[in-house]
């Protein structure tokens, strides 16, 4: 981006975006918002005037990051036929949205790991849109299940989150545990007997 253009209000976004790079690069270590500054070409205090402090950037990558990951799992969704039985549908949803969570944080492993990092005692100003929100897009798959039929009313308390801590787990153990040495077909492969499971939990 121009330093020309920081002039005309975009060097907040410049700032993010540098901070999202070194996010994908190296994780949340390596947000750090004097290379951010530097990267930007602009004094301490320029930087400072939009981001008061590390925690700060650090804050605002990670709501980056968890919008992108509710965009990965929109597009996902996008892609599940619309047509055919309401409760296989329902489930096909439900299915992708696991598939694409997974596959983010294997695209995206640097960001992936920023988007979920502790954030320090500064949290972002903003939120991510209730739309784009990765839980709030699992529980209305959630929310279809039930009104389609596949899972009663009376199980459905906690499922939203049960789901989440399952695909959240096994992502981590493709990126940061006994799992990284994987091959992608064997990640592929249990990927697909996870959301089995799960899908079976639910019937």
């Amino acid at each position: 981006m121009a330093t020309a253009s920081y002039h005309h209000g975009n060097l907040r976004q410049a700032l993010l975006e540098h901070g999202v790079e070194l996010a994908r690069a190296g994780g949340p270590d390596a947000v750090v918002l004097r290379d951010v500054q530097r990267m930007a070409g602009v004094s301490n205090s320029a930087a400072y005037r939009h981001y008061a402090d590390r925690h700060a950037l650090l804050a605002a990558v990670q709501l980056y990051g968890m919008g992108r990951l509710g965009d990965a799992m929109l597009e996902s969704l996008a892609k599940v036929p619309n047509h055919g039985p309401l409760a296989d549908r329902a489930l096909a949803r439900f299915r992708a949205t696991g598939r694409a969570y997974i596959e983010f944080a294997l695209t995206e492993p640097g960001l992936f790991r920023t988007t979920f990092a502790p954030s320090g005692p500064h949290p972002a100003d903003e939120t991510v849109d209730s739309e784009r929100h990765p839980f709030q897009i699992l529980s209305r798959c959630v929310d279809d299940l039930v009104s389609t039929g596949v899972l009663t009313a009376s199980r459905r308390d906690g499922v939203d989150e049960s789901a989440w801590a399952a695909v959240h787990g096994l992502a981590t153990l493709f990126l940061d545990g006994p799992l990284v040495a994987a091959d992608a077909e064997r990640k592929a492969h249990l990927t697909d007997r996870l959301l089995d499971l799960i899908a079976e939990g639910v019937r």
